[in-house]
């Protein structure tokens, strides 16, 4: 069970070992995406069906006869999870022989939840990882197999930050089927009360507050591409930073005065400055820094808060 890019080195590592056999794949249902709004199919769905693996991509799972059934009559060993984007129903947990198997991407029980590689970046954490759990009942709360660590480096964004995850996760994923198959692993249950949440991202969390210090920022524009990306306005405009860097300086400008000069652009905040290297204005491409300032009249304009359209 699995849907966006993320899960996809976990399902080719299973397809690529002769240990096991991938009978099934459950995913989200195919969604309209891009200026045509087209219909897109997952990830999962894309790289399962070029290996002749059936999919279901049920609208609901809840209740839902038909993948009750199916999970029942695969007579399924277990059913790996990653990033599948539902909540599974209690009943359904018991009925594989080895339960339902997760690659969450956090050090269990720190960062529960759908965005932990966002919200790790955000809290300027310099450390994370994955975990490979049982399902339980709670979100994030069941027993964990094995843990794997890596540092976040100062240039991770929650893209590169997810991949490299992706392949850590399928790596130890693989590594603790083996040792389960040997009988030689037992889940650890969590510590709950030093439990840590991760929510989901939403779209207002992007809008940056030029009050706060470069560090601050930075890892906010790291944690939030592809999506709601850092935005502030340029006018009436939205503005989204994709990548930036940062400099700690003091100055006597207005926080959020975007400054265009010899060394290119810099915008102010408290302490310092951020230096964006990809930018986007609304209804425009993405551009690297020095392409957008030759675009800009004035040398210093005031950026500003308002409605991310």
């Amino acid at each position: 069970m699995g849907t966006p890019d993320f899960a996809l080195p976990t399902i080719q590592a299973l397809v690529g070992t002769e240990k096991h056999e991938v009978v099934c794949v459950i995913t989200q249902p195919d969604k309209p995406k891009g200026r045509g709004r087209h219909l897109m199919p997952p990830p999962v769905k894309q790289y399962a069906l070029e290996k002749g693996i059936p999919v279901l991509q049920p609208e609901r799972i809840k209740n839902n006869r038909e993948i009750y059934e199916s999970i029942d009559e695969f007579r399924l060993d277990a059913v790996i999870v990653v990033a599948y984007g539902k909540i599974l129903p209690a009943d359904m947990l018991e009925i594989p022989r080895k339960g339902f198997i997760n690659v969450h991407a956090s050090l269990l029980p720190s960062l529960r939840g759908a965005a932990p590689i966002n919200r790790a970046i955000l809290s300027g954490c310099t450390t994370t990882g994955v975990s490979i759990m049982q399902i339980d009942a709670g979100m994030d709360s069941g027993p964990v197999y094995l843990k794997a660590q890596i540092p976040i480096n100062e240039n991770d964004d929650a893209m590169t930050l997810s991949t490299k995850l992706s392949f850590l996760g399928a790596d130890k994923l693989l590594d603790a089927l083996e040792l389960l198959d040997r009988g030689q692993l037992s889940p650890i249950p969590q510590d709950h009360e030093q439990a840590t949440y991760a929510p989901m991202l939403t779209k207002n969390e992007g809008e940056i507050d030029w009050n706060k210090d470069p560090v601050t920022i930075h890892n906010m524009i790291r944690a939030l591409v592809p999506w709601p990306c850092a935005y502030s306005h340029m006018g009436p405009k939205t503005l989204k930073i994709w990548k930036s860097s940062y400099l700690i300086e003091d100055h006597d400008l207005p926080r959020g005065s975007l400054v265009k000069d010899a060394t290119g652009l810099k915008i102010a905040c408290s302490r310092g400055y951020i230096i964006p290297q990809t930018l986007q204005m609304e209804g425009k491409k993405i551009m690297e820094s020095e392409a957008f300032s030759c675009g800009l009249r004035d040398k210093r304009i005031i950026l500003s808060k308002g409605e991310l359209s």
